[in-house]
């Protein structure tokens, strides 16, 4: 008779343990996945590894304008990614973003915020939106910042990632970049992520004096430059070796006025 007892509680043991989740994380009432969400998991992972990437990419490269580095470990670089490619979003590379166009790698990105030497009351031009992201760390540093994109769908794409991190000194329009954007001109700073075989006279003429210019010029492989206008003429002066994709220069273009938020 007890051995009938006991047996029938075993058997009630083993039901009961049969019926509970077989992912150990979820069974351990001290499990850290049992008190944090997924999401907050992943937040901490992604702040982790864009310290790493400020500390080892930039920092230790000589990067060291704080303002640009205090952008770079605030802004979620893998939301410009496609989810394909956001495993590698804060490695030392630049990623294909569609188009054939890609999001630079970290490290270029702050070069040329750095060397734009961009003051919080200024008024910054960028060619070139691509994904975002170079937009959102000027977006950081800057008062207001305009920017021209010739890819209708990315510069939606951009908008709308933009939107959903609440960029609101950011004002996208579609347009040839070769004519940047006068109608806000002049500005303290213009920054080109694409290049062209010169530096286009009407980025120059929109330079505030003072302000700085830089762009990538060249072919396959290009020299990235930094134009500096002064009262006596420009300034130039050659800095690394870099390979942007090639500025495209078009005769007419479809203004989407759905992203000429100019009053926002």
């Amino acid at each position: 008779m007890i051995f009938g007892l006991t047996a029938i509680a075993l058997w009630g043991c083993y039901i009961l343990l049969a019926r509970l989740p077989t992912n150990g994380a979820k069974r351990l009432p001290n499990s850290p996945r049992l008190q944090k969400p997924e999401s907050n998991l992943e937040t901490e992972q992604t702040e982790s590894l864009r310290r790493q990437m400020v500390q080892y990419q930039l920092q230790d490269r000589g990067i060291k304008d704080r303002r640009v580095l205090a952008a770079m470990s605030k802004i979620p670089r893998h939301q410009f990614v496609d989810l394909s490619w956001r495993d590698v979003a804060y490695s030392d590379r630049p990623l294909p973003i569609g188009h054939s166009q890609t999001i630079s790698q970290p490290y270029i990105v702050a070069y040329m915020s750095e060397a734009a030497e961009i003051a919080a009351g200024d008024l910054v031009l960028e060619i070139g939106t691509g994904c975002g992201y170079q937009t959102a760390v000027l977006g950081e540093l800057a008062q207001e910042v305009y920017t021209v994109e010739v890819i209708s769908q990315l510069a939606h794409r951009a908008r709308d990632i933009l939107d959903k991190l609440e960029y609101q000194n950011v004002h996208i329009k579609t347009g040839d970049g070769y004519q940047g954007w006068l109608e806000h001109a002049p500005y303290q700073a213009i920054v080109v992520t694409a290049a062209p075989q010169k530096v286009p006279q009407a980025l120059i003429d929109q330079l505030a004096e003072g302000g700085k210019l830089v762009i990538p010029v060249g072919t396959l492989y290009q020299q990235l430059l930094v134009l500096t206008k002064t009262t006596e003429g420009i300034v130039t002066q050659p800095t690394i070796s870099v390979r942007f994709v090639p500025m495209k220069k078009i005769t007419s273009v479809h203004i989407d006025s759905s992203l000429n938020n100019t009053d926002r």
